[in-house]
């Protein structure tokens, strides 16, 4: 018989049986002996609990989920420490990373064989001059006005001056009497001459009346010089167009007078007409001395002006000064474009494009990858550890976006685009790849 006491088992000693004859009888057994679950197997148990097996089943369920729960905590919480540490460790790399700047980079780059330069310029007329009278007096008439076109030669005006008409038949009439005393004198002369080679006169009388021809001969010639004089002055009555043109200006009237210069009485020459000549006009530019060696004779170039919008005037480069100006640092160069439909006026301002051709392609950077510093310019590239490396540059001519590198650096640099104040020599960097200018 047994009964459970505690949750130890006591088996209680049964009465001795008869055994029978022949049979080997069974040990005493002491009278109450203690039995754990542990040394017992499953079965035994079974067989010595009085449990009913229905609770026995129901106990090692319980005991199978708690095992379950318990090996299912401890997994949660290796896979949560896992997780938390794959975080960490993430966490520290990006910040390591963020910590890290990252630049943009070039390659330094060939640059173009041929390159245009826009330069600012005023268009002039091929010929232009101001006409002024010659003479004084009063405007008589005028017969051309602001934009008529002129012949060579043609009568533009007529000045009426008395004055220069009255000394001109006063200077004939001199003339006449000097001719007429230089024939008397040579008459003398010749009567002289034969007399005294009879040794009727002395050789005193010869001598005067050789004289006196000879001073009427320059007096003849004297007449004629103020005819002359006189005889040009009266042709500047009449104002003529020097060459063909368009009269520009015209600042005068009928009736108004007209000084010919200066005078005592601080009276000032007076512009009549302006003429300048529009079939060809002349655009002057002044050409930065790096770009002066490509700059030749015949050379293309055109024009481009806010009033006439996607339309260009061609022309060439007629003419080069031959001579940096010390001023300015620029070579005076000279284009002319034809204008024979008149649509440019003179005095325009107008984009000149120049078409430059190079005969070795020079390497350029981008102009936003200079550094400019106390020791001078510099550029900012990366090597292959991922360090700043400042180096200094020579520059060359400069094409707008990109500048010409004469030295400091190679084509397989990577040179950082739009570098910080703050870089700095050995300062780690994450580089991009390179683009291309």
């Amino acid at each position: 018989m047994s009964a459970s006491l505690n949750g130890n088992t006591i088996v209680e000693a049964e009465p001795e049986r008869t055994h029978r004859v022949g049979t080997t009888p069974s040990p005493p057994a002491p009278a109450y002996r203690e039995e754990s679950p542990g040394d017992a197997t499953p079965n035994e148990l079974d067989r010595k609990s009085p449990l009913p097996r229905k609770q026995i089943g129901r106990r090692r369920g319980a005991l199978r989920v708690v095992f379950t729960l318990v090996v299912a905590g401890a997994v949660m919480v290796a896979a949560i420490s896992w997780q938390r540490s794959r975080t960490f460790r993430k966490l520290a790399s990006e910040t390591r990373e963020m910590a890290t700047p990252t630049v943009a980079t070039v390659f330094p780059q060939p640059g173009p064989t041929e390159t245009e330069i826009v330069l600012p310029g005023n268009l002039m007329a091929y010929t232009e001059a101001s006409i002024y009278a010659r003479t004084n007096g009063y405007v008589k008439a005028w017969f051309t006005d602001i934009g008529a076109n002129l012949k060579e030669g043609e009568l533009m005006a007529e000045i009426e001056a008395p004055d220069v008409d009255a000394q001109l038949r006063q200077a004939v009439a001199s003339l006449a009497q000097a001719r007429s005393n230089l024939e008397i004198a040579r008459l003398t002369f010749g009567r002289q001459k034969y007399l005294l080679q009879t040794k009727v006169i002395s050789a005193q009388e010869f001598d005067v009346a050789r004289t006196t021809m000879d001073a009427q001969e320059a007096a003849v010639k004297a007449g004629e010089a103020n005819v002359q004089n006189l005889q040009v002055l009266q042709g500047f009555q009449k104002i003529t167009a020097p060459f063909v043109g368009v009269v520009t200006r015209r600042n005068t009237d009928v009736g108004a007078l007209i000084n010919a210069g200066s005078n005592a009485t601080g009276a000032s020459a007076q512009e009549l007409f302006h003429v300048a000549r529009t079939d060809i006009l002349r655009v002057y530019v002044y050409v930065p001395q790096v770009y002066s060696p490509e700059v030749k004779l015949n050379a293309p170039a055109y024009l481009d002006l806010a009033e006439f919008p996607g339309v260009k005037f061609q022309g060439k480069i007629s003419h080069i000064a031959g001579a940096i100006d010390p001023a300015s640092r620029t070579l005076l160069t000279e284009v002319q474009v034809p204008n024979v439909d008149g649509r440019l006026y003179p005095g325009a301002f107008a984009n000149v494009h120049l078409i430059l051709h190079f005969q070795n392609a020079p390497t350029v950077l981008p102009g936003n990858t200079l550094l400019f510093r106390a020791q001078g310019t510099q550029v900012a590239a990366v090597d292959r550890d991922g360090a700043v490396r400042l180096k200094d540059v020579v520059l060359g001519r400069d094409f707008g976006t990109s500048l010409e590198v004469l030295g400091g650096v190679t084509s397989h640099d990577r040179i950082i685009v739009n570098p910080s104040d703050s870089v700095a020599e050995g300062t780690k960097v994450q580089a991009q790849e390179p683009d291309s200018l």
